[in-house]
Order: structure tokens, then sequence, then C-alpha cells
């Protein structure tokens, strides 16, 4: 059964923040080392929201099942049209197509947001996360060495990225 996508709400944040905090201490999905709190997962969420970035979440018999958001890919002028996603499964759900749902519908939201550029940072180890993210057209545009340190080891990150029709007058404005 597909999940149900939707925009996320304060209410998710607990949800949100149990399944970020899970990738935090079990895997090398995130580079970072501590499980975050509830106030830093709603300054992250207040923050997108500010800036006009969507947040999503997949919603299974009534439960958070993953999140998902674009963001800033780099904060400079230029930058504008190229977004940054995330997509975080719970444990429990991961293999059950929740990521590509979650994927397919940030993808819709660039396009709404008429991105030029959707980019994704991979650990380069998550080949699950590569191959889904190959199979809906973004394409390897770097693998960069030794870029993070986690769980006593060194570690590579992916860059993937998918093109899309972009603004139909884009400004430097």
């Amino acid at each position: 059964m597909e999940p149900l996508i939707r925009p996320a709400m304060v209410d998710d944040l607990p949800a949100i923040l149990g399944i970020y905090n899970d990738v935090i201490l079990n895997s090398t999905a995130a580079y970072v080392y501590e499980p975050h709190t509830l106030e830093m997962r709603r300054q992250w969420f207040d923050e997108h929201k500010a800036d006009g970035w969507p947040v999503i979440v997949a919603v299974r018999d009534g439960e958070v099942v993953g999140f998902g958001c674009i963001g800033s890919f780099r904060t400079r002028p230029g930058y504008k049209y190229t977004g940054e996603h995330t997509v975080h499964v719970h444990p429990a759900h991961r293999g059950q197509g929740v990521g590509r749902t979650m994927l397919t519908a940030l993808i819709e939201e660039a396009r709404r947001l008429e991105l030029r550029t959707l980019v994704s940072g991979i650990d380069a180890e998550n080949e699950v996360s590569i191959r889904l993210h190959a199979s809906l057209g973004f394409v390897e545009c770097a693998r960069m060495k030794d870029v993070a340190w986690k769980f006593g080891r060194w570690l590579d990150l992916v860059l993937m990225q998918l093109l899309l029709e972009g603004p139909t007058h884009p400004t430097e404005k």
C-alpha cells in the first residue's frame, strides 16, 4: 500500500525526530554525531517553512513512516534555482516503496518551485539510495573521498543531481 504524502505539520515533529535520531545513531545517512532534540527539529521545521521550502511526511495507517524536505543547496543568490533534498524512512518501513513515493513527491515540489536542479548528497555505501535516485533520473556528478568521519572511519560522499525544466524566465533578482 502506497503511503499518503502530505505537508508536515508541527504535530508530526516527534515522529520526524524519532526517525532522524535513528538515522543519526545507526547509519551513515547523516553525518551527525549526537541525537537532536525536539526543539532542534522545531527550529529546522520553522526555518524551512519561513524560507518557503517544503517538508513532507509519508503516512500509513495514521503513522508517520518517513519524512523529506527540500532546502537551500548553498546560500549565495546564484544558487537560488538549486535545491538539496533529504528523505528518511522509519526502519520498519524501509524497502517498501516509501522512499520512492516521497522522492517522487519532492521532485514534483521542485518543479512547482521552478528549480532547475535538485541535488542529493548520499553516503557512498548507501547503494540502495544511489540506485533509487538513479532510477528516478538522478545522475552522479561527484564522488568526494574521505569528506566525513563517523563510526571511527572515513566516509565518501556521492553527489547526485536531477536537471529539471527550471524557471521560464530566470532572473538575478
